[in-house]
């Protein structure tokens, strides 16, 4: 009988599809081990083009929901803000008010 050999044949793949390969990864919401099945390669081997071919920090695109929570705090902060100038406003008012020579005071 013949013995199997366990040995995976080793697949050599060109840098188009390994560029084509991140920019999916890159541009979609699906996780890495999801494209990785689609297109019949390895999670390792995708894990690997996306730091050669990826940004330098390797992150994909922010998603919807990164996008909505950042535009939520901008909104916060926004207020915030404008609670704070009208704060400082009323500060300045009161300390204009002090600060102006009182016509009740006795003069020597």
């Amino acid at each position: 009988m013949k013995e199997k050999n366990n040995k995976r044949e080793k697949r050599v793949y060109d840098e188009a599809f390994r560029r084509d390969a991140v920019a999916l990864l890159q541009s979609s919401d699906e996780p890495l081990v999801q494209i990785a099945a689609e297109l019949g390669v390895s999670q390792w081997n995708l894990r690997d083009w996306r730091k050669q071919y990826g940004d330098s920090n390797g992150s994909r695109k922010p998603s919807k929901t990164a996008a909505v929570a950042v535009q939520s705090e901008l909104a916060r902060l926004r207020r915030e803000n404008q609670n704070l100038k009208a704060q400082r406003d009323i500060l300045k008012k009161a300390l204009g008010i002090l600060a102006e020579p009182s016509g009740n005071a006795s003069r020597a």
